[in-house]
């Protein structure tokens, strides 16, 4: 299973940020990447940071069971293998999906001078950030697939990255750019699930 993890994986990162910003840049003339040049230790350059730590830790995971080390017992069962193989599977088909569904608006970064349409039809329509919680499931999945401490650390770490990522350097910037159309979209749909990180028109929390 650890090699079917790896190339379901490596699969996904050229679909999701290769093939994707070839087709941007097809399409439009712009690749669609933003944050070269990020001023080291500033919020952003953190966040992209632990990003990319995330991605080499995913990795990893299957790597270090093709290497010898054990699954965590209770989770090293087919039902999650198998499991996780169909969530890793799903949530690679909805990064795309939700890639696909931001049109000329889809970044890998922030601009903090630059200002896109504010998408919010499709899967926006029910999380604020469809594509990181399709990517969430998809590092969920991979966990599942090999159940190791470092499959399962990666999972941790992508979490966080992703939710610095949104809180810390997309939310406020998306606030500043869009304000007030911002601020009534993130009150009615939740951050990553439907109704679960609203935010209060003040730009508070209403929920996790």
């Amino acid at each position: 299973m650890a090699l079917t993890a790896l190339a379901v994986y490596l699969v996904s990162l050229v679909l999701a940020f290769g093939v994707r910003t070839w087709v941007q840049w097809r399409r439009t003339g712009d690749t669609g990447f933003r944050g070269g040049g990020l001023r080291p230790g500033s919020v952003q350059w953190w966040a992209r940071l632990l990003f990319i730590a995330a991605l080499v830790a995913v990795a990893a995971g299957p790597v270090a069971e093709l290497a010898g080390l054990a699954a965590v017992p209770a989770l090293d069962v087919p039902v999650v293998r198998v499991s996780g193989l169909i969530l890793a599977l799903l949530g690679t088909a909805a990064v795309l999906a939700a890639q696909a569904s931001m049109g000329a608006s889809w970044r890998i970064g922030v601009d903090e001078s630059e200002r896109t349409d504010l998408v919010t039809t499709g899967a926006f329509a029910m999380v604020r950030n469809p594509i990181f919680t399709a990517m969430m499931i998809t590092a969920a999945g991979l966990a599942a697939m090999v159940p190791n401490v470092v499959s399962l650390a990666a999972l941790a770490l992508t979490v966080v990255s992703i939710e610095v990522q949104v809180r810390a350097v997309e939310e406020p910037y998306l606030l500043r750019v869009h304000g007030e159309a911002y601020a009534r979209y993130a009150a009615r749909v939740g951050r990553f699930l439907p109704g679960l990180g609203r935010l209060r028109r003040s730009g508070a929390p209403a929920g996790r």
